[in-house]
């Protein structure tokens, strides 16, 4: 392990110890930029295996995945530089195509090296990752699709081992859909032999990113987007440039933070119709939304009433913002019912804003929520995984007295200072160790 990676483990396990403390009561209001997309830098990043040379990209943003990320690239063979959100990776051919335990075991996006690794150089090996504790997503359809272009895979003492000697284009069809499988099949497909058509894709803004990427690259693509993508093979990629997809979670839960305040808060440098989801039942809670080009403004009121959500695949409401808004619903008027349609285990928030002082019935994938404004008090809380962190934030801005966030590691993963873009918008938040 080189230097560099050994300074980034290092501070993690510093800020592993670190809390946030929130005091309630400011009103928030101003306007607040949105980071690069987490979701859709780490795939954009791995794409870089595709091709050796140069790559550069802008507005990555500064999070723990992405420390994660650098580090198992530099164990492949990359070299890594980064001025704030600028990255450039020069990509060389690794020792060996190899993912190793140890520096994929806390990140579930690991998976997605297993595609650029196999397809370039013929053979991946690939540690069986981690990530949040939020349910089971297995990797059989990332398996069953380097299968179907023609690879030998077998799992082995915790590991992926595929090979192949060149992918071959073959008809994919996700029986449900999966936006790291999809991901995965694409850079796989793009040097692959003959023509790839991949069924029930993923819709989501960051897969759509990904593509743009890979045909930057010089691969042939059609049909980002949609539920039918269609992939040529090309012989081989070049590297080139990137801006990384405003990330759309982080809107949301910016635009929720100045909600739940009664404030109003502008969040610029996103996309708004990747968030309409939200900001649709923002709208039937009786907040006023506006929204310009790249900006979303959530108005002042005084009171909201409650509504239902569902969680489903892009463009239906996110799994990613199901605990932020489950935090909005407990300062309504009225009862609430949010389903979980993704995920069989995203409600351990639900326990932690309850020692809070919300009033929540959860079930199997249903949680019932009786709104009590002003009904939240402070306390020691524990943060069980990144969106449960953000939602006990959230609840903390408005809850009476002081509220601690512990293990707020979790956090870190997936929002670029967050407490300091909330404490710019006038919330009494620190972190502290």
């Amino acid at each position: 392990m080189n230097m560099t990676s050994h300074r980034l483990i290092t501070q993690a396990r510093r800020v592993e110890l670190d809390s946030i403390i929130v005091k309630g009561g400011p009103v928030l209001s101003g306007t607040v930029s949105t980071s690069g997309a987490k979701n859709a830098a780490l795939p954009v990043l791995f794409s870089a295996l595709l091709a050796d040379g140069t790559h550069r990209f802008t507005r990555v943003p500064v999070l723990r995945d992405i420390d994660s990320t650098h580090q198992l690239l530099e164990a492949l063979g990359c070299r890594l530089e980064r001025n704030g959100t600028d990255v450039t990776i020069e990509v060389a051919p690794p020792g060996e195509p190899v993912a190793h335990y140890d520096l994929v075991r806390k990140m579930r996006a690991s998976i997605l090296c297993l595609g650029p690794l196999l397809t370039r150089y013929g053979e991946a090996r690939v540690s069986l990752p981690g990530g949040c504790a939020i349910g089971s997503r297995p990797i059989d359809l990332h398996v069953e699709t380097m299968r179907k272009l023609g690879a030998e895979v077998e799992i082995d003492q915790g590991y992926v081992i595929a090979r192949a000697k060149r992918l071959v284009g073959e008809r994919i069809l996700f029986e449900k859909l999966t936006v790291g499988g999809t991901e995965n099949a694409l850079m796989a497909a793009v040097l692959a032999r003959g023509t790839t058509v991949i069924e029930n894709a993923a819709k989501e803004p960051e897969v759509v990113d990904l593509v743009h990427y890979l045909r930057a690259m010089g691969a042939q693509i059609e049909g980002e987007g949609t539920s039918v993508i269609t992939i040529d093979g090309v012989d081989e990629l070049h590297p080139a440039s990137h801006a990384i997809v405003a990330d759309r979670i982080e809107a949301g839960t910016l635009l929720i933070a100045g909600a739940i305040t009664g404030g109003e808060v502008t969040v610029d440098r996103c996309v708004p119709q990747h968030l309409e989801a939200l900001t649709d039942k923002m709208q039937d809670c009786g907040f006023h939304i506006e929204t310009g080009s790249d900006s979303i403004t959530v108005g002042a009121t005084d009171s909201w009433t409650g509504t239902d959500i569902s969680t489903s695949p892009y463009p239906g409401f996110p799994t990613d913002l199901q605990a932020q808004f489950m935090a909005l619903m407990t300062q309504a008027q009225g009862t609430s019912v949010v389903t979980e349609g993704i995920f069989e285990n995203r409600f351990m928030h639900v326990q932690e804003l309850v020692r809070l002082g919300a009033d929540i019935t959860p079930m199997r994938q249903v949680a019932v929520v009786r709104g009590d404004r002003g009904g939240l008090s402070g306390a020691d809380v524990m943060a069980t995984d990144l969106r449960a962190s953000a939602s006990l934030v959230l609840a903390g801005l408005v809850a009476k007295g002081e509220t601690r966030v512990n293990r707020i590691y979790h956090l870190d993963r997936g929002y670029e200072k967050l407490e300091k873009k909330l404490a710019s918008l006038g919330a009494d938040i620190q972190r502290v160790r």
